[in-house]
C-alpha cells in the first residue's frame, strides 16, 4: 500500500471517530475521552490538522480535578452515558468539576510530550503562547502525582488501579488483585462458574470476542475496587487506609520521568519558572526510577508498595524505562538486547506487551502478549534516544506493514500478526501517521 494511500485510511478513521472538541477511541467499545488516548490522538493530527490538535488537548484538561489530577475517562454530557457515571459517581469527591462527570482514577501521565509534539508545527510565538496557556495546568497534574502519590516522599507513585497504568490486565497487577483483592462473593461466583453472567453488563465483549477481552472475573475484580474507591470518596488517605496493595508501576513512572523532563523543557521554552518543590520532586522521581533496577537479572521491575518488594514479572512495562532517557546506557543495552531475542520479546511482530516466556503470555489476550502500536511508539522514541536506530526503524517498519495489512485496528497477534480488539482504533490511526513522517 502506498504511504499516502494509508495515511487517508488512518485520517478517515480520526474523522469518522471525531466527538466535537475530542476523538473517541473507538465509538462502539469507547465511546468517551481516555487521557492517554487523546494524548497520541493529538500527536497523530498535528501533521494535518493543528486545531483539532489543540482542541484534543484542552479538551482534557477541561476534565482536571481542582487537585490537580487529570482522570483517565471524561464523559460526554451528549452521550448516553448514565451507567459510567453511575459506576465511578465523581461528584462523591469535592476535587471533582462542576460541570463534567468523570472517572476517579488517572492514566500514564504523557500529556506533556503531546504538548510539546503539537507545539513544535507551530511557529514559535504561537508556540510559547499555548505553552503557557497550559502550563499552570500541567504543573498541578505533575505536583499531584508527585505528592499525593508519594506519601512517603519517596520518589515513585504509585498506583491505585490496573486501568491507571493503561495496561489494564498486565500480568504483574493480576497476580496482585488475585492474591489481596478478591472478595468472597467474586470467590464464591468464580467457584461456581457463574461469571457468565457478567457478560449481560460488558460492552466490550458485545463487540469483541471474550476470548481477546480480559476474563469476567478480572473484570469483577476491577469493577469492586472502583466500588471501594466510591465508597471513600475518592479520599487517597482512606483508600491507602488498610489497604493490601498498590503499585508502584515500573511503565506509569518511567512515562512520568521522560514527561518530568518534558514539562521543564516546555518551561524553559515559554519562560516560566517551575516552582522548587516540583522541580525537586521531578529530580527525586528520576533518582528513585534508576534505582529500580535488578542488578542480578538485569531488569527494572514494579514495586509492592505496601511491602517494598520488587514485583518480579517481566511485561513490556519493564521496556518503558527505555523511554523514560534517565537510565544509563548499559541498561539500555541489556533491554535492547532482550527486544532482540527471540525467546523472549523477539517475535515476528514486535513488541508483545508480555515476553513468550511469560506463563502468562496469550497472543489474543489484550494486554496480555498482542502487540500494541502505543507501546512500540513509545519504545522506539527510546530507542532512538539511545542510539539503536537501526532496531527502531525495524520495530517503525514492521508496525507499519501490520496496519497496512489488516487496518488499524486496536492490537495485533504477535506471532501471526491478527488483527485484534477494536477496528478503526483511534491511536492506531494517528501514530501510525506520526510514524510515516518519521
Amino acid at each position: 500500500m502506498e504511504r499516502e494511500h494509508l495515511i487517508k485510511i488512518c485520517r478517515e478513521v480520526l474523522s469518522i471517530n471525531q466527538n466535537g472538541s475530542h476523538t473517541m477511541p473507538a465509538p462502539d467499545l469507547y465511546p468517551h475521552q481516555w487521557l492517554w488516548d487523546s494524548c497520541f490522538i493529538a500527536i497523530g493530527l498535528r501533521h494535518y490538522d493543528i486545531e483539532r490538535a489543540k482542541d484534543e488537548i484542552m479538551s482534557l484538561l477541561e476534565g482536571q480535578w481542582s487537585n490537580g489530577m487529570i482522570p483517565h475517562m471524561i464523559f460526554d454530557p451528549s452521550l448516553n452515558y448514565g451507567t459510567d457515571r453511575d459506576i465511578w459517581r465523581s461528584f462523591m469527591s469535592p476535587y471533582s468539576p462542576d460541570n463534567l462527570s468523570t472517572s476517579g482514577i488517572t492514566q500514564p501521565p504523557i500529556i506533556a510530550e503531546a504538548i510539546k509534539k503539537v507545539g513544535s508545527k507551530l511557529n514559535k510565538s504561537d508556540a510559547i503562547k499555548f505553552y503557557k496557556q497550559v502550563l499552570p495546568k500541567l504543573f498541578n497534574h505533575h505536583q499531584w502525582l508527585m505528592s499525593e502519590r508519594d506519601p512517603h516522599g519517596e520518589g515513585l507513585t504509585l498506583q491505585i488501579h490496573p486501568w491507571e497504568t493503561g495496561l489494564d490486565n498486565n500480568p504483574v497487577w493480576m497476580e496482585q488483585l488475585s492474591e489481596h483483592s478478591k472478595p468472597w462473593w467474586i470467590v464464591a461466583i468464580e467457584k461456581l462458574h457463574l461469571d457468565g453472567i457478567v457478560n449481560v453488563l460488558r460492552r466490550d465483549t458485545r463487540h469483541v470476542a471474550p476470548g481477546q477481552r480480559i476474563s469476567n472475573v478480572e473484570a469483577l475484580v476491577m469493577f469492586d475496587m472502583i466500588r471501594r474507591f466510591r465508597r471513600k470518596n475518592y479520599d487517597i488517605i482512606k483508600i491507602l487506609h488498610r489497604s493490601l496493595f498498590c503499585i508502584e508501576d515500573i511503565g506509569f513512572n518511567s512515562i512520568l520521568a521522560r514527561n518530568n523532563k518534558i514539562l521543564i523543557e516546555l518551561a524553559e521554552m515559554a519562560r516560566v519558572k517551575i516552582p522548587k518543590e516540583l522541580l525537586d520532586m521531578i529530580h527525586r522521581q528520576a533518582d528513585a526510577l534508576k534505582k529500580s533496577w535488578d542488578k542480578q537479572d538485569g531488569n527494572f521491575y514494579s514495586k509492592d508498595f505496601i511491602t517494598g518488594q520488587p514485583l518480579q514479572n517481566l511485561t513490556i512495562s519493564s521496556l518503558l524505562p527505555l523511554y523514560s532517557g534517565v537510565i544509563s546506557q548499559d541498561q539500555a543495552q541489556r533491554l535492547v538486547d532482550q527486544i532482540k531475542n527471540y525467546k523472549i520479546f523477539g517475535l515476528r511482530h514486535p513488541i508483545p506487551s508480555v515476553p513468550v516466556n511469560n506463563k502468562d503470555f496469550d497472543p489474543m489476550r489484550y494486554w496480555q502478549g498482542p502487540t500494541w502500536v502505543n507501546t512500540n511508539w513509545l519504545i522506539i522514541d527510546g530507542l532512538k534516544q539511545y542510539g539503536f536506530s537501526e532496531i527502531a526503524d525495524d520495530i517503525i517498519k514492521k508496525t507499519i506493514e501490520l496496519v497496512e495489512y489488516h487496518g488499524p485496528y486496536e492490537y495485533f497477534s504477535p506471532v501471526d500478526g491478527q488483527p485484534l480488539g477494536a477496528a478503526n482504533f483511534s491511536w492506531t490511526a494517528a501514530l501510525t501517521i506520526d510514524l510515516l513522517s518519521q
